[in-house]
């Protein structure tokens, strides 16, 4: 009998993303406590929706995930607010994926922008009072640090998606801007009831000529080569910054 395999027995091709994973076993661990987190929020969010941010609702998001109860604490061992922090980050992971797929180049700035913005809210659309009660666990002194984090994650991710690559001033001043937008958003989309959440969209667009208003009269001022080196040089580069603020976030 021939040890050849069969065509049947032959592997399939694999993504280079799957066969990196493959070779690396520390990436091939972390892609599936990934998977396994996703996988256990957006079963838990239904539930959420009523009992709001527990360890019962984790508990119950592991089963309704095919999981034994415990992996829920296994895979967020700092509780509810952890699984409200990968909530953040899961819808952020959503809208880069919505933008890739996305052809950005004839659109400008501002409407990429806008875009991005649009993409996140309508993901998180179905899960609305996930979102608020998200708001509320966060909004308690013992959490209060995270909220910034994450909404900085947030337009940090949504500049990056749209093509971002700024290094100067812009780099701050572009997500202390949206950041602005997003929050502001946020808080009038969760209590719109407006068809097709059109009064939210309106809000954006809005905000978002606000901002780029504001952005570029930044801009024209800080162009001054004297005012523009005088805040430069008390501004830490962004990769520092980013290194500094990603740090406190694994704290």
């Amino acid at each position: 009998m021939s040890d050849t395999p069969t065509p049947e027995q032959e592997p399939g091709p694999q993504s280079p993303a799957a066969e990196a994973a493959r070779q690396d076993p520390l990436a091939e661990a972390q892609a599936a406590l990934t998977a396994r987190k996703d996988a256990i929020l957006v079963a838990m969010l239904p539930d959420v929706a009523f009992d709001g941010w527990t360890s019962t609702t984790l508990r119950r998001g592991a089963e309704a995930a095919g999981f034994h109860p415990q992996e829920a604490l296994a895979s967020f061992p700092g509780g509810p607010v952890e699984a409200v922090c990968w909530f953040s980050t899961w819808a952020d992971r959503q809208m880069q994926a919505a933008l890739a797929d996305t052809d950005l180049t004839a659109l400008k700035v501002r409407e990429r922008v806008t875009l991005a913005v649009r993409k996140r809210l309508e993901i998180l659309t179905p899960h609305r009072e996930a979102v608020r009660r998200a708001s509320s666990l966060l909004a308690l002194p013992q959490n209060a640090a995270r909220g910034p984090q994450l909404v900085y994650a947030t337009v940090d991710a949504a500049w990056r998606a749209v093509g971002d690559k700024s290094v100067d001033y812009n780099f701050y001043t572009k997500r202390l801007l949206l950041a602005g937008v997003v929050t502001a958003t946020t808080l009038y989309w969760l209590d719109d009831r407006s068809d097709e959440l059109s009064d939210s969209w309106a809000f954006l667009d809005r905000r978002i000529a606000n901002v780029m208003s504001v952005g570029k009269a930044i801009g024209q001022v800080t162009g001054r080569a004297d005012k523009a080196a005088g805040l430069l040089a008390h501004l830490p580069s962004p990769a520092r910054f980013l290194r500094r603020l990603r740090g406190a976030s694994a704290a």
